[in-house]
């Protein structure tokens, strides 16, 4: 006599028990090889992103495994509809679970890297919030899968959801666009806490970076406040990432000079300058018959972008310039003006009149 269960002979429930428990230890066995050889791996690489696999691994429990794996054995049972449908939805179910933990887990990771690097304050506690957000939003799709895949229909309420998610979005659009952009902010990093920077005709260290704003320190002590999307729509310059400065000023020596003066001129700024080992000289050249000297340019490159180690440097290279003119007797040349007596028996004039009477000062 044949025994039958629900339709179903010691074979048939037999076959499908084995397939469950199989595939259910399958899954664990290729679970545990997949973690032991990532977690070797991790230990001898720097990169993060086998970090962030390994604590997905561990994230990954026994029960949506367990669901798959009865869905796989009641492949091999006889059952009506409804019930495959039930196990069917259970192993989605459980499968779904499995990717919302995962996503979950590489959220949390990847934060935990990001506040473990040293960093503000104000960025970290942006960065939480942020990360929050993008678990809600990681949480919210399996929920709506879920429900899917129980029959429930979505429809309406992803539509509401949709259609208030636009009307916020409407509401609080500068909102969302300072807090996208804080995020921006926060990945790509164009500027960090205590940099130096420059925005239009702003220009201050950075001390605060938060969801909505940005706030410079100006150098008259005053704070600059930025809107995050306004401060990503300009122009920045950080002047604290310069690998090297580059200086150019002008020497206005007075008329009068000689020519061997003016010819021993960039020879005495190239040797008074490649003196320095922290500075790249580049060039020095009479360039220009000024309105009241002849006026000399000089260029050099600063090997630090530290500002006072700057002014530092070009203080001293002043210094030993305006030693060495003294030393060779070269004027600096200062603004001035000629005044000229005009007298009516100048040829050179015409001005003024023949019957004036007098000197006249003439400009």
């Amino acid at each position: 006599m044949e025994f039958l269960l629900h339709n179903n002979d010691l074979e048939n429930w037999m076959m499908a028990i084995g397939v469950c428990i199989g595939a259910t230890a399958t899954m664990h066995f290729l679970r545990m090889i997949a973690l032991r050889r990532l977690g070797d791996l991790s230990r001898r690489t720097v990169t993060r992103l086998d970090d962030l696999v390994v604590k997905m691994l561990r994230r990954t429990f026994v029960t949506p495994q367990l669901a798959i794996g009865l869905y796989l054995g009641s492949i091999f049972l006889v059952m009506p509809e409804s019930w495959r449908m039930v196990v069917s939805r259970i192993a989605v179910a459980g499968l779904v679970l499995q990717l919302g933990i995962w996503g979950d887990t590489a959220l949390r990771g990847w934060r935990s890297q990001l506040l473990a690097t040293p960093g503000d304050g104000a960025r970290k506690a942006s960065s939480t919030i942020l990360f929050f957000m993008m678990r809600l939003v990681v949480w919210t799709v399996a929920f709506l899968m879920m429900l899917d895949n129980f029959g429930f229909n979505i429809t309406t309420l992803v539509a509401s959801l949709g259609i208030g998610g636009i009307a916020v979005a409407l509401a609080t659009q500068n909102i969302l666009g300072d807090l996208f952009a804080s995020l921006s902010i926060m990945l790509d990093k164009p500027f960090e806490i205590g940099d130096f920077i420059i925005v239009g005709d702003a220009l201050g260290a950075v001390e605060y970076i938060g969801l909505k704003t940005t706030r410079l320190r100006g150098l008259g002590g005053e704070q600059i406040v930025f809107s995050n999307g306004e401060l990503l729509r300009s122009r920045i310059h950080n002047h604290k990432r310069m690998a090297s400065r580059r200086v150019a000023f002008v020497l206005r020596v007075a008329y009068g000079t000689s020519e061997a003066q003016v010819t021993a001129i960039p020879a005495m700024i190239r040797e008074i300058i490649k003196g320095r080992s922290d500075v790249d000289f580049e060039r020095a050249h009479f360039f220009r018959y000024g309105d009241w000297s002849l006026d000399f340019e000089v260029v050099y490159h600063f090997k630090s972008p530290d500002y006072i180690l700057h002014m530092d440097a070009q203080q001293d290279i002043l210094l030993h310039i305006y030693r060495a003119f003294q030393r060779e007797g070269i004027q600096f040349a200062h603004p001035l003006s000629v005044v000229r007596v005009a007298d009516h028996r100048d040829p050179a004039g015409g001005w003024p009149p023949a019957d004036a009477a007098g000197p006249v000062l003439k400009h």
